[in-house]
């Protein structure tokens, strides 16, 4: 298994609550965040894009 390159999303503020992705030869994409990066979410640039685009047409107001 290669390393990953992980790459922090550029939606995520400077500091803390980051998120990062990491693709791979094989087509997947790992997700993690910064507070628990031994934590990774794997899926595909189909399934990912279909979150997206549901996340940004029911958007929740945000809580903190």
């Amino acid at each position: 298994m290669h390393a990953l390159t992980w790459q922090k999303s550029t939606y995520s503020p400077d500091g803390s609550n980051c998120v990062y992705v990491a693709a791979t030869p094989t087509g997947q994409v790992h997700l993690r965040e910064s507070d628990d990066p031994k934590v990774t979410l794997i899926t595909t640039p189909p399934r990912l894009g279909a979150l997206i685009r549901t996340l940004k047409a029911h958007p929740t107001p945000r809580t903190t």
